[in-house]
């Protein structure tokens, strides 16, 4: 397992997100404060509209807090509950184009799409196209490319959400496979408690809207796991314990 040492790769410090102005303003994040340390494997859970997301734009560089700071080290790559690939390309040609944005020079690129396909079990599917392919496949493919740019931090909006919990296994297994060869930083948005335990070194919940971080779990339990194990069962349940908690407060707030 990636050991969990030195500076935190990812620190959120005080930051608050409000949308909008007036009496329309939408507060999705209150003076939210974190840190992820090289190598980790964190899960964020918390009911919808908490800021989860919100939280992994900032980090991605997509949106600027409202006040507070983010800082990230290394490089950052997102990857969605879709895949979003291009669907004009094969798949070789979506993982390609990563590395050329990333300057690879054309004739190692090649290989390094070859590389990556087969490290996601997809090397006889090259010359196909995303509609040929099942949910499964496709985000194995948006896998591929987020690790072609050779990222330093993999931030995950819950890239398993829409997928059948056979296909969401497999998936369980690959990720966590790649984050032990590959030794990235991990920030993983799921409203899957179980998914949150089966996958993290530690499981932070965020308050309902405004988001901040409520309570921070650490999992402890021996990889690799399965979903369906009793600790795994047992961490699940006191997680969302807590997560319903914080949906009544919100409710009664």
């Amino acid at each position: 397992m990636p050991a969990r040492a030195g500076t935190g790769v990812l620190r959120v410090e005080g930051v608050s997100r409000v949308f909008g102005h007036g009496a329309s303003a939408v507060q999705a994040l209150d003076r939210i404060s974190l840190e992820v340390a090289r190598g980790d494997f964190v899960c964020l859970v918390g009911a919808s509209g908490c800021g989860k997301s919100t939280l992994l734009h900032l980090l991605a560089g997509l949106d600027s807090p409202t006040a507070g700071s983010v800082a990230v080290e290394g490089r950052t790559a997102l990857m969605f509950q879709e895949a979003a690939l291009f669907p004009w390309l094969t798949l070789a040609g979506n993982v390609s184009l990563a590395l050329r944005l990333r300057g690879v020079p054309r004739r190692e690129r090649r290989d390094q799409v070859t590389a990556l396909l087969q490290m996601v079990h997809l090397e006889g599917f090259a010359d196909r196209r995303p509609h040929e392919l099942s949910g499964g496949m496709r985000q194995r493919v948006a896998l591929a490319r987020a690790l072609a740019q050779d990222a330093d931090v993999l931030l995950m909006d819950e890239p398993f959400g829409s997928l059948d919990a056979m296909t969401r296994d497999l998936l369980h297994a690959e990720l966590e496979r790649l984050w032990s060869d590959r030794h990235f930083t991990a920030l993983f948005v799921t409203h899957n408690v179980r998914e949150a335990v089966r996958l993290a070194n530690r499981v932070l919940v965020l308050t309902s809207r405004p988001g901040r971080v409520s309570t921070e779990f650490s999992v402890d339990i021996p990889r690799p796991r399965r979903i369906e194990t009793p600790a795994v069962s047992a961490l699940a349940g006191e997680i969302t314990q807590q997560l319903s908690l914080e949906v009544r407060r919100h409710g009664h707030a």
